[in-house]
């Protein structure tokens, strides 16, 4: 991918923008994912002969676009994937659901995974705390549309797409867990915060998508 956004760069870390329908790893699809399209850039841009090392610490769901971050180096990956774990690399979303959600409000589920359809669901006795705030930005009255900005607390598969939808919220476009509508699932990651594997310097990005109903509100 000759057009990949680079958002910053030093000889620890990357940060891109993933675009909407591209892996963020390697799949039995074969098709051109995050991790080698930033390898590929590496190579050619360091002339690296062989393999070249690139960490991936979190991901984002294929249909799903935003701002990630890989490591350099296994010193920066060991060390940002232990503020994934501890839940100190925080991603904020913007997304676009059915319906007039509240000013503000906080969702508490358990969520656990379909491994054989790769759906998650509410499940009270077994399924994993899930959380998240979301926070309304504006509501589109004629087509019944609001724009959320989404703060994920816990990081479980598919939890923004779930919870608003069990919520009445069905995000737009969503094939899943939405009304069926043929159209790009209006889900972003627009917003970075970690701290620096190695400068422990605080980080944030941000990138935004290139949506109509976003002329409405100052990011």
């Amino acid at each position: 991918m000759k057009d990949l956004n680079i958002l910053y760069e030093d000889n620890h870390i990357i940060v891109v923008v993933k675009p909407f329908n591209v892996l963020s790893q390697g799949d039995d699809t074969n098709d051109k994912d995050m991790l080698t399209i930033i390898k590929e850039y590496l190579k050619e841009k360091y002339n690296k002969p062989g393999n070249v090392y690139l960490g991936l610490v979190h991901r984002l769901d294929r249909p799903v676009g935003g701002v990630m971050v890989f490591a350099k180096t296994s010193k920066a990956a060991s060390r940002l994937s232990e503020l994934v774990r501890i839940g100190a690399l925080h991603k904020n979303y913007l997304a676009i659901v059915h319906g007039k959600t509240l000013d503000k409000e906080l969702l508490v589920d358990k969520i656990s995974k379909d491994e054989k359809t790769n759906n998650s669901y509410i499940d009270l006795e077994n399924g994993k705390e899930s959380k998240l705030i979301y926070k309304t930005l504006y509501y589109d009255k004629d087509k019944d549309l609001s724009l959320v900005d989404v703060d994920l607390m816990t990081g479980r598969h598919h939890q923004i797409r779930l919870q608003m939808s069990n919520r009445g919220f069905p995000l737009y476009g969503d094939q899943r867990y939405g009304l069926g509508e043929k159209a790009q699932i209006a889900l972003f990651a627009y917003k970075l915060k970690f701290i620096h594997p190695v400068t422990k310097e605080e980080m944030e990005f941000k990138y935004l998508p290139d949506w109509e109903i976003l002329k409405e509100v100052n990011l």
